[in-house]
Parts: C-alpha cells; sequence; structure tokens
C-alpha cells in the first residue's frame, strides 16, 4: 500500500482492544470475534477508528507466539475489512520484528504498532536502521509507539529523519520531560500524530490525525461523540467529555493499582460493568474484585454510561 493510502487508513480512534481470555486464562478467540463484530456494529469502522490488538493494554507481550498470530488472524477475519487492523509488536530486535511484521503483513492487518528494540539500549542511530530495515521490509504501515517515559525515547530529529522510510507514517504521540507537547507540529506534515498522553483535543487542534481510546471497547459511542466534537470544532465540549470520563477513572486506576498491577486490569473491569466481560488478566496481576467492580460502575453511571453491572447496595448506618 502506499504512504498516501495507508495514513487515510490509520487515523480517529485508536482502540486498544483487551485480549478475552477464559476462566482458566487461554485465549478465547469466539469472544474476540464476538466483539470485533460488535465494535463494527456500534460505530468502530474505517475512517472513524483503528482495531488495534496485542498492543501493551491488550497484553501482547504476555501472549505464545502462536497465540499472538491466531489472535490477529481472528480479529481481522471477524472484521471483514469494515475497520481497520493493525498488530503490536513490542521490543524485540530487528529479525524478530521483521519476521512477526512479514506474518502480521500476510494475516492481513493494514498496519503494526512497533515499539524501539529499547532491550538493545538503542542509539537514536540504532532506532533509524532498525524502523528503516522494518519500514524496507513489509508493504503495510508502521505506527511507532513513542515511549518518551523510558530510557530510549525518540528525538524529533530522529523522527524528521525517518520521513523518507516508506511505510512509517504514524506516530503514537507523547512528549517527554523539557519537550513541549506542540513539538508535534514539526511533524504533522510528514507522519500521522495519534495522542498517547491523554490530550486528544489538543493534538487534534494542533493538526493531529486522532487518539489512543480510553474506554471505547466497552461504550463505543461516548468517545465517537467526543470524536465528532473535536472535528467539528466544538473543542470546549470535548475536553469536557473527555475530562469526565478520564479524570475520575484515572483517580481510580492509580488507587487500585497499588493492589495489584497490570496495564489492562482497569480496561478489563470497565468491559466487565459494562456487560461485555473479557476475563481478567494473567498472573501474577489480580482482577478487580467485587468492591472495585462498584465502584467503577458508579463512576461510569456518574458519566451516563449505560452500566450493566447492578448498583451496590448502600449499607445503612445500622449494618
Amino acid at each position: 500500500m502506499q504512504r498516501e493510502e495507508l495514513r487515510g487508513l490509520l487515523k480517529g480512534i485508536i482502540v486498544a482492544t483487551p485480549t478475552p481470555f477464559d476462566r482458566d486464562f487461554e485465549l478465547d478467540l469466539g469472544r474476540m470475534a464476538e466483539l470485533t463484530q460488535w465494535w463494527v456494529k456500534n460505530g468502530l469502522v474505517e475512517g472513524r477508528a483503528c482495531i488495534k490488538v496485542a498492543s501493551m493494554m491488550g497484553e501482547g507481550v504476555q501472549l505464545r507466539e502462536d497465540e499472538w498470530a491466531a489472535l490477529v488472524n481472528t480479529t481481522v477475519q471477524a472484521a471483514k475489512g469494515a475497520v481497520p487492523v493493525m498488530a503490536g509488536i513490542q521490543d524485540k530486535d530487528t529479525r524478530r520484528t521483521i519476521e512477526d511484521a512479514k506474518r502480521a503483513q500476510d494475516l492481513g492487518v493494514i498496519g503494526l504498532q512497533v515499539s524501539p528494540p529499547r532491550h538493545n539500549d538503542p542509539t537514536q542511530d540504532d532506532i533509524l536502521r532498525y524502523f528503516e530495515a522494518v519500514s524496507d521490509a513489509i508493504e503495510i504501515g508502521i505506527m511507532v509507539y513513542h515511549l518518551p517515559w523510558m530510557d530510549h525515547y525518540i528525538e524529533t530529529d530522529t523522527f524528521l529523519r525517518m520521513a523518507d522510510f516508506k511505510h512509517v507514517m504514524a506516530i503514537k504521540w507523547s512528549n517527554h520531560g523539557g519537550v513541549p507537547y506542540e513539538e508535534m507540529l514539526r511533524l504533522t506534515a510528514d507522519f500521522n500524530i495519534l495522542d498517547n498522553a491523554l490530550k486528544p483535543v489538543l493534538c487534534m487542534k494542533l493538526g493531529g490525525h486522532g487518539f489512543l481510546d480510553y474506554g471505547a471497547p466497552a461504550y463505543p459511542e461516548y468517545e465517537l461523540r467526543i470524536l465528532d466534537l473535536i472535528e467539528g470544532g466544538r473543542y470546549d465540549e470535548a475536553q469536557e467529555m473527555w475530562d469526565r470520563q478520564v479524570i475520575p477513572v484515572e483517580e481510580f486506576y492509580r488507587r487500585t493499582s497499588k493492589r495489584s498491577g497490570g496495564q489492562a486490569r482497569t480496561k478489563k473491569g470497565v468491559m466487565e460493568v459494562m456487560g461485555q466481560p473479557v476475563g481478567s488478566m494473567r498472573p501474577p496481576s489480580q482482577p478487580l474484585n467485587d468492591e472495585e467492580l462498584d465502584e467503577l460502575g458508579e463512576i461510569l453511571r456518574s458519566v451516563d454510561w449505560p452500566v450493566k453491572r447492578p448498583a451496590a447496595k448502600a449499607v445503612d448506618a445500622d449494618g
């Protein structure tokens, strides 16, 4: 595919999908197929969204190689071309990344989320060689997973040197200490910029092309409305809707993560209370308990989400 064609597909809401597991923590491919069809039915379609599987939020690094391929294949087949599908490749060396990239391409994805090979302690030149090699090996798009909070972040000048890499066409954007968010303005002509800093309104006001979702797999309508408001220039309303959702759930995530960690715990909890269960994260992470799920349900009710979990019963002063 040509670079501009790929840029036209990878925009809107980039939906980091949770990976369904059954009670034995085995991959539930039937559930993934059902959810993919449900996401499409509820508006996560080409031009509005892109489905991302096996990402960090999707527990991609915890999947076996055969599970990763099966999850990607199931999602692509269930989407039936209605929504672009991309796959995550995390923290691998150049040779293994190319192997996975070719395999994902053969399975029908239109793009890949690729993180730098940080376990190789790469220099900026190492990062350039890495992404150039991957780009040259495939015909689908690459969204660079920018990790500015880690040691081996990518400098803006390094991104600019990637502008001629045929298939590196998007950046999952976050800014790091000392670099203003507005630094993305140097990149928008050459790359699709997709917010990953919980600042979708600012990103798209500055010419960005979309944002990483927060709760779209559980309730697509909410963030699709936010996208409509942003694209319509109604930035204050979009920001108010975003904050109503994100601020209390982020506080909940930080607090409950002290009991057990795992990026996907809260997102899977949101799926649970919204009536779209996908199982728990694999150990050692622990699922949200009943009290935490009750609290999460009340948070989402407060922003008018159609929560399916019954409201927790109040306990009177006498017990």
